[in-house]
């Protein structure tokens, strides 16, 4: 839900530019989405708006209603270009200025809609109502008629137990968010890499929640390093990569002596339902996927059994899928790790004696019915170096638990996709490709929203 405020006595729309966006210079922005027509006079209880946006450079050639027409897939926006820019729509562009674009929604009216309930549901106080009026032109805000599209100024915004404290979305296409949670005892960071036309299209997407590996050097950024926006680059879905600690293993742990690390409750209790709010995605169980590498995979695996409903596609990349096998060795390797790099001696499942129910609970084989219905897509390497003790440790335990795991969803008649491939414990962006096209396949294609309760 995108930031609102309300004006008190001796406030200043660039004093408040400077307080939400850290820059006075963008006040224009807050008086287009407010209705406001001279932004040097504000009253005390104006209900204000406080919409993201995105900075765009003027090319050669560039029209307010071309930008307006490449953005909204609407000439007839500019207007709301214009304002935020401090411009007005009759203004020639020069190449190299600086345009403001306010991120917007269009709603179509259906019957019962009334702009109280719409200013309630979009901006969170029904109150503000008059500000849809303002914007939209609307001479009776008690008058709306059934197919009329209205816009609708968006934003991301804190929620769920999340606290947005830093954020760039200044990207055309990879948007940053770090958040402050009582889950997590540092503040974790997101990355959101959205389809090539998520700007223009007005389309609802699928959404990817794609895990990391583990290691000292490992967080939400690791994807992008790797080259992410080629391998998704015309694809469209939304792809959503989180930190999960250095050894979080994509769990609450039983033990930790640094503060709170739970990473299941920040991604799935938090993350997941702020997506859906913030962004326009799928939210039900044919809308999302998950998927990772390394601990990641496990994460993916993890994940996609316990919260069944949640997603309708699984792919664990080199993932341990089996906890007991060979004495324990990949739950020992979880509790090392954990209490080394993430939480100062505790452990993710309790040492020295396990906490059973928890390692059953996450236990992929152990799980084998969850993953009923769905795609489910295994990749493990054949060969790791047998000079590099990591590589063979990790990727030979990593292969003979997918190979009982594999076992156990045939023996239930479970289908699923596996390769073994040479080579040791690595990332293989040609496999992700492959693996991603499936999962776009599998899920809910992107679509122009049809239902009366989302946006067009």
């Amino acid at each position: 839900m995108v930031r609102t405020h309300t004006v008190v006595a001796g406030e200043t729309l660039s004093a408040l530019a400077l307080r939400f966006y850290g820059e006075a210079e963008l006040y224009p922005l807050i008086a287009t989405a407010s209705g406001i027509p001279n932004p040097d006079v504000v009253n005390v209880g104006q209900p204000l708006v406080f919409p993201d946006f995105t900075r765009y450079t003027v090319g050669a050639g560039d029209t307010l209603s071309a930008v307006a027409q490449r953005f909204y897939g609407d000439a007839a926006l500019a207007r709301f270009i214009a304002g935020a820019s401090g411009t007005n729509t009759s203004a020639s562009l020069a190449a190299g200025q600086r345009l403001i674009i306010p991120d917007i929604a269009r709603h179509r009216v259906v019957a019962g809609d009334t702009l109280a309930a719409l200013a309630a549901r979009f901006y969170g106080n029904a109150s503000f109502h008059p500000l849809l009026a303002t914007v939209n032109g609307i001479a009776n805000p008690d008058v709306i008629n059934v197919g009329q599209v209205l816009v609708v100024f968006t934003g991301r915004s804190d929620g769920f137990g999340l606290r947005i404290v830093d954020r760039n979305e200044n990207d055309p296409l990879l948007w940053y968010y770090r958040f402050q949670t009582a889950a997590v005892g540092w503040n974790p960071g997101v990355n959101v890499l959205l389809p090539d036309d998520y700007r223009t299209s007005g389309r609802t997407y699928p959404v990817l929640y794609l895990f990391h590996g583990g290691g000292p050097d490992a967080d939400f950024r690791s994807f992008d390093f790797m080259g992410i926006r080629d391998w998704t680059a015309g694809k469209p879905i939304i792809v959503v990569m989180p930190d999960g600690g250095h050894a979080g293993w994509y769990s609450n742990p039983v033990t930790s002596f640094v503060g709170p690390r739970n990473w299941e409750t920040f991604h799935i209790a938090q993350l997941l339902p702020w997506i859906d709010a913030n962004f326009r995605t799928f939210a039900e169980y044919d809308g999302r996927a998950v998927c990772g590498f390394s601990m990641g995979g496990f994460g993916a695996l993890k994940y996609a059994a316990k919260y069944f409903g949640h997603f309708a596609s699984v792919s664990s990349h080199s993932g341990p899928a089996s906890l007991r096998r060979d004495f324990g060795l990949v739950v020992h390797w979880a509790n090392i790790t954990s209490a080394v790099l993430d939480l100062a001696g505790g452990t993710v499942y309790g040492a020295p004696f396990w906490d059973q129910a928890r390692v059953s609970a996450d236990n992929p084989v152990e799980r084998i019915e969850s993953y009923r219905n769905k795609r489910i897509f295994l990749l493990a390497g054949t060969s790791p170096d047998p000079l590099n003790w990591f590589d063979s440790v990790n990727e030979t335990q990593v292969l003979a638990g997918q190979r009982e795991f594999r076992e156990r969803l045939g023996q239930a008649g479970i289908p699923h996709e596996w390769h073994e491939v040479p080579g040791g414990h690595i990332f293989r962006p040609d496999m992700f490709i492959r693996d991603l096209d499936g999962i776009i396949a599998r899920l809910r294609h992107a679509e122009i929203a049809r239902t009366t309760d989302e946006l067009v």
